[in-house]
């Protein structure tokens, strides 16, 4: 089987989480084949930028100012309400009426030889194409939470990645075929099944190998209540030492750097960090929001996660199935995490037990995984783009 050569991989940019399961992918693609043409398109961004700003301005302001409201629609528009399904069928007609022409014209000048998805838009657009006869090359799409929401399901999917076994029956109860469903976990950078020298991030991160580290996210953009949760830790029962990730929110990484100078465990505030794969090498517990790919991460590394406010819709659907895993521990109340964070590291015993369940669920590979079956699915096909050549 031969490796891959030109592969288009469709992100949308809500967040970071699903350009980084992109990015993955990308990077397990260029492991195997250095060669092969990499082609990563935030979708909206380059077929319609109104759309893009009016509908991910409009989910990003929600999510920051009124994310109960975003919750109450996420909601409502899963299973297999009628409602539901009408809601899927018109947004996905707005979708393609905008941004299909764009990105056919795209797709016909890089010629891949395989579609991979990261985020369900430009599933439905792709779907679309395939039954118009526009499309004919294998579309793999990326789930990437822990929870399967109808909006990613269509019917003309070569394949689809899920986080485990247990994510297949939504497919099963939408009439897609199971088969064809591969439990390969969230695609997550390759760096992640890399060994580690855990004494050398030690040293150069000066930390102390006695001292547990804690590392606190809150995600790609910094949300959430991640100042107040820093504080409690700082201030709470533990005995550890804080790694601080704020992501992209340079405020909040000014406004923690100062009000860790004061505090009586230490705290590196790291901003945003491009090696997770090490900090999470060498820490031992992660406390944070319940984002899929963050979660993903830490479940490869086999650390504990305990959650602290996710996001409604499916954020909470991710903190409900790892808590039901027995992976991660939901805190109530922000005031809580600092007892919660000293139960969970004085007690070695829970401690054994969630660190177990997280590696029992955590894919390294993942990335590796959903690349052979891409390979597959080429193989298996013989379709060849016609008309003009590119890139």
């Amino acid at each position: 089987m031969g490796a891959l050569q030109r592969v288009a991989i469709l992100s949308v940019s809500a967040g970071t989480g699903h350009m980084r399961v992109a990015e993955a992918l990308a990077a397990a693609v260029k492991e195997e084949n250095p060669g092969a043409q990499v082609f990563v398109l935030d979708t909206f961004r380059y077929a319609s930028p109104f759309l893009e700003k009016l509908v991910l301005g409009t989910y990003m302001e929600m999510l920051k100012f009124t994310p109960a409201v975003y919750g109450y629609l996420y909601r409502g528009a899963e299973g297999r309400r009628p409602l539901a399904g009408l809601v899927k069928q018109e947004f996905n007609r707005i979708l393609n009426r905008v941004a299909a022409p764009r990105l056919a014209e795209f797709l016909q000048d890089v010629r891949p030889q395989v579609i991979a998805c990261t985020h369900p838009f430009p599933v439905g657009i792709l779907d679309q194409l395939k039954k118009r006869g526009l499309l004919h090359v294998p579309v793999v799409a990326a789930v990437t939470d822990f929870t399967v929401h109808p909006f990613w399901i269509f019917p003309r999917v070569e394949a689809y990645l899920v986080a485990g076994e247990d994510l297949k029956e939504p497919f099963r109860q939408f009439g897609y075929p199971v088969e064809r469903v591969h439990a390969t976990g969230i695609p997550i950078d390759p760096a992640f099944a890399r060994p580690v020298d855990v004494r050398r991030l030690q040293r150069e991160l000066g930390l102390d190998p006695a001292l547990p580290a804690v590392l606190v996210t809150g995600g790609g953009l910094g949300m959430g209540p991640l100042a107040e949760v820093v504080r409690r830790l700082m201030e709470g029962p533990a005995s550890c030492q804080l790694l601080v990730l704020t992501g992209q929110n340079e405020q909040l990484r000014h406004r923690l750097s100062r009000l860790a100078a004061g505090a009586a465990c230490p705290v590196k505030v790291l901003g945003f960090a491009r090696n997770v794969h090490e900090l999470m090498s060498v820490a031992q517990l992660m406390v944070g929001k319940a984002g899929g790919i963050s979660c993903a991460e830490a479940l490869s590394k086999g650390l504990p996660v305990v959650i602290v406010s996710p996001l409604p819709g499916q954020e909470e659907r991710n903190a409900a199935y790892l808590c039901r895993a027995g992976a991660a521990v939901l805190v109530g109340r922000v005031e809580m995490v600092g007892q919660e964070v000293a139960s969970l590291l004085g007690d070695k015993e829970r401690y054994r037990r969630m660190a177990q369940a997280s590696a029992g669920l955590g894919r390294p590979r993942a990335a590796r995984e959903a690349v052979a079956l891409m390979r597959l699915l080429v193989e298996e096909s013989s379709v060849r783009w016609e008309g003009r050549a590119g890139g």
